[in-house]
């Protein structure tokens, strides 16, 4: 009877269990950007510097990737700031769900497959030349060079921030809305005095996030700059690295870039940045606002039909490439390395990310706050530090003992893991942080702790957070091109890796079916997760935890 009454210890049930491994989490972050920064200053020639400023060829590199960020940045706010106050005003458009679902994966959506499908509507061949030839029109959009780059970059980020901004205008109360309904306010007043304001909150942070997607953009520019005057930093440094084996100008023009993204972050976080910058649930009341206007929905179908047209022509030119490039192996094989990367990406960034929420919670809970806003600040050096930036320095630093494919391949897993880890923590932070306090109080009574907490608790309830964090670190690991550009290998490609290989070769219909297979799995994954995380979205109640400390007992 005593040996059935003694009580067991559940494994890794010490408090200290639950603090050390964020802490060494963070620890090894850290390390791993000391890590690229020794690389890039072991390259490092102050001689450089004068270059800098001597070489024409340089400053035009820095000024255009400072000027098309830019334009980029204003462009996509302009059209993302109307799209946001017309989905907001009509909660009942017929493709609302189709363009915010648009919305959401325009963060993961793999670039060189945008490219390749902006290519498809807006090339020489493609349907808009087509068209305006069938009408007689002797115009031609020319896709190639810095228009090329700003569709691009505003097919890609208009989305997302409208998305962001639809949020901050989601957030502003309710009783405001009734009240400036009382009043009788228009659309000047209710944009002076509610829209603006709430707005005006979020735009500093998400203007600099997009600027630096903007200003570190590779794919994009790889694929539609159009020759050397359009060339960017992260180009420059590739071509530096691969083909003029310059690893001094790479570790400066790496610095540089750098130090352009490091001051527009001290400069957003100082101007009070966006609390999330990824897309969330959203909440509508489902009431039309009195100021919605026909040109609203009008709007909202245009820019629909901007972001479905690209994806439609990958889909109707993917087919047949897809049948013609079924039966060659090396597809399938780049299919199957590109899984094993975003699987091995998606598991790491959500392991690193749980561990450093957990010990950030138990430092705040200690009276800590300054080790747990550094613990979580760790998980966001990456947003400094470019995944270009930081492969420069991994490459310099270990090129003499990367001398096999999966090597490559497990660097680049690691460095896309450390990439989504941002995005992770921001999918995790909010739920994590509003654990229901009936069932934390049930496990306390019933003693569950150390790992029996984690399965019977903490991961059923953070299952649908954990899939949807898991989708986007694997969408952004699928999607990575300019990591694998260092790291891979030609002869044993990912797939973002062989459709450019397939691009540049004028392989147009393997190339098709390559974007065709990118843009399905893309979708698959997240279908699944998000599909997996309903199935099993139902929260322990206290008899079942009762069971589960039973189990174990």
């Amino acid at each position: 009877m005593a040996q059935r009454d003694r009580t067991v210890t559940p494994p890794f049930s010490h408090p200290r269990w639950r603090a050390w491994p964020g802490r060494a989490v963070a620890l090894l972050l850290v390390g791993i950007v000391a890590a690229g920064f020794s690389g890039l200053l072991a390259e490092w020639q102050w001689q450089a510097v004068s270059d800098l400023w001597q070489s024409a060829y340089l400053r035009q590199v820095i000024w255009f990737s400072v000027y098309q960020a830019t334009l980029s940045t204003g462009l996509s706010l302009l059209l993302a700031i109307p799209v946001a106050r017309a989905l907001h005003r009509h909660p009942r458009f017929a493709g609302r769900a189709l363009l915010l679902r648009m919305t959401e994966l325009s963060l993961v959506l793999p670039t060189i497959v945008a490219a390749f499908a902006l290519v498809a509507v807006y090339g020489r061949s493609g349907w808009l030349n087509t068209a305006l030839g069938w009408l007689g029109l002797p115009f031609r959009w020319n896709l190639y060079g810095l228009q090329g780059i700003l569709l691009a970059h505003v097919f890609f980020n208009a989305p997302l921030a409208a998305r962001i901004l639809l949020q901050g205008l989601e957030r502003i109360p309710a009783n405001q809305w009734r009240m400036a309904a009382q009043l009788g306010l228009t659309s000047g007043p209710l944009w002076r005095n509610l829209e603006w304001p709430a707005l005006r909150r979020v735009l500093p942070g998400l203007a600099v996030f997009i600027f630096i997607l903007c200003f570190t953009s590779f794919a994009i520019v790889m694929t539609l700059g159009g020759g050397p005057r359009a060339t960017t930093i992260e180009v420059a440094i590739y071509q530096s690295l691969r083909y003029e084996f310059d690893f001094g100008r790479a570790a400066l023009l790496a610095m540089v870039q750098l130090l352009i993204c490091g001051a527009l972050w001290l400069v957003a976080s100082r101007q009070g940045s966006p609390r999330s910058l990824v897309p969330g649930s959203h909440e509508q009341s489902g009431t039309r606002r009195r100021d919605a206007r026909p040109r609203d929905r009008l709007l909202l179908q245009l820019f629909l039909a901007f972001l479905a047209l690209p994806l439609l022509a990958v889909v109707i030119r993917g087919l047949p490439g897809l049948l013609g490039e079924a039966g060659q192996g090396q597809l399938w094989w780049s299919l199957a390395r590109s899984l094993s990367v975003a699987t091995i990406a998606a598991f790491l960034a959500c392991s690193c990310g749980l561990a450093i929420l957990a010990a950030s919670q138990s430092a705040r809970q200690g009276g800590r706050r300054l080790m747990a806003r550094l613990l979580e600040s760790s998980g966001h050096l990456t947003l400094l530090v470019p995944a270009l930036v930081l492969g420069t320095g991994l490459f310099i630093l270990l090129r003499p003992q990367l001398g096999q494919t999966h090597q490559g391949l497990a660097l680049v897993a690691m460095i896309n893991a450390l990439m989504a880890l941002p995005f992770v923590l921001q999918v995790l932070r909010g739920p994590f942080a509003t654990l229901p306090p009936n069932s934390l109080r049930v496990a306390d009574q019933l003693n569950l702790r150390g790992s029996y907490r984690l399965r019977f608790l903490l991961l059923p309830l953070l299952r649908r957070p954990l899939l949807l964090a898991a989708a986007y670190a694997a969408g952004l690991s699928l999607g990575d091109f300019s990591v694998i550009a260092l790291f891979g290998s030609p002869s044993a490609p990912t797939l973002p890796l062989l459709l450019f290989q397939q691009l540049s070769a004028y392989r147009i219909e393997a190339a098709s079916g390559t974007a065709f297979v990118m843009l399905i799995l893309l979708f698959v994954v997240f279908y699944i997760l998000n599909r997996w995380g309903d199935r099993r979205r139902r929260q322990r109640s206290p008899r079942r935890l009762a069971t589960g400390a039973r189990a174990h007992a």
